[in-house]
């Protein structure tokens, strides 16, 4: 068994339960999809920008993130066209489920490479995978973004106090 103790507690618990349960996997995937919540409408609309589509996903899903009130936390939405989507909407309710609320600095320091695999199993067919781990990378990358834009707006803050 890989050693999750690396991730949020609570993404940490979910996949903790997926690789002692590998039976039950379709089974509780079927129930994370069935929890899946489409991005808000005032998040974003129809047709959703280019630039939130997660790349080589075949669920045509879409990552967007907000930062929360105290600015601090992250709030991500997910997006899914593809009806037949049931993976993409599992793991974006997974990823909603664990990861809202954390820091950007949380998130962009989060590991994702053991989050496919051991959710979806070790057969899973490389185009589902490739599109399933760019909602993953997607997520890490605008968390790594908004963390170096707080570090760099820190820094200016700092320059113009001195």
């Amino acid at each position: 068994m890989s050693d999750y103790s690396s991730y949020p507690d609570l993404l940490r618990d979910v996949l903790e339960a997926f690789a002692e349960n590998p039976a039950d996997r379709n089974v509780m995937l079927i129930e994370y999809a069935d929890q899946f919540k489409g991005v808000p409408e005032e998040i974003a609309r129809r047709p959703y920008p280019a630039a939130n589509r997660v790349p080589h996903c075949e669920s045509d899903s879409y990552v967007f993130v907000e930062p929360r009130e105290s600015g601090q936390a992250m709030q991500y939405y997910f997006a899914v066209e593809n009806p037949f989507g049931v993976s993409a909407r599992a793991l974006s309710a997974i990823l909603d489920s664990t990861i809202n609320g954390l820091s950007a600095e949380q998130i962009a320091h989060m590991p994702i490479d053991d989050i496919v695999p051991t959710l979806f199993g070790p057969h899973i067919s490389m185009g589902k995978g490739q599109g399933l781990m760019g909602i993953c990378s997607m997520v890490k990358a605008m968390a790594q973004r908004t963390a170096r834009d707080a570090k760099v707006e820190e820094l200016r803050k700092g320059m113009r106090d001195e």
